[in-house]
């Protein structure tokens, strides 16, 4: 009986941490991990056990590490912060224009971090790659057979600054302004120093 009890409290105490390796595998995004608690410091003066309550502090210490996002995602999530906010200017520009709002496609988004993920690797700017790639063919890739038209931009510090400027260049303006063009995808990729790739993608469907 006591087995019976002990393999149940184990099983109960495991699945807490089977669901927490398993909800980030069932997201669509990255997931920030919550602010640790504030530990007030200690003004008492440490018991005859304190190697042991120091002993069980440092699990938590490292949990509490654990949860802070590593560099990389950091990254990751600036960059989809950035890519949200692109896309709800560019809507905004259309809106006013009286042109109906975009839906964003993920297979177009797809094609979008694509080749911002090609020219912050490969320094190039251009709307066609080195093996003769555009973006009809890389949104055809993707999955998204009728792609209209392509906006790329880099270096700009803010969503706001890209947008302005491609709204300044004839040629971007009638992308963002093609009243037409119903779906959209976004990407934003960082350099290795930091420096931003911007691109969007449109679609006729």
């Amino acid at each position: 009986m006591f087995d019976l009890v002990v393999r149940r409290v184990v099983m109960i105490a495991a699945t807490p941490a089977l669901l927490v390796l398993s909800v980030p595998a069932l997201g669509h995004g990255p997931i920030l991990p919550p602010r640790p608690h504030r530990v007030p410091p200690q003004t008492a003066q440490p018991a005859p056990d304190a190697p042991k309550a120091a002993a069980r502090a440092v699990p938590s210490a490292a949990a509490a590490a654990s949860r802070k996002p590593s560099a990389a995602t950091a990254t990751r999530l600036r960059a989809r912060t950035m890519m949200i906010q692109v896309t709800a200017l560019t809507n905004a520009k259309r809106t006013a224009a009286g042109c109906p709002a975009l839906t964003v496609d993920p297979n177009l988004s797809t094609a979008s971090l694509r080749q911002s993920w090609y020219m912050a690797r490969t320094r190039l700017f251009s709307h066609v790659w080195r093996d003769g790639a555009t973006f009809v063919s890389r949104s055809r890739a993707a999955g998204y057979r009728q792609p209209a038209g392509e906006n790329i931009g880099w270096g700009y510090p803010t969503a706001k600054a890209v947008v302005d400027a491609w709204m300044e260049s004839p040629g971007h303006r009638a992308n963002i302004l093609n009243c037409g063009a119903k779906a959209v995808g976004t990407g934003v990729a960082y350099a290795a120093d930091g420096t931003p790739y911007y691109t969007q993608v449109f679609g006729w469907q």
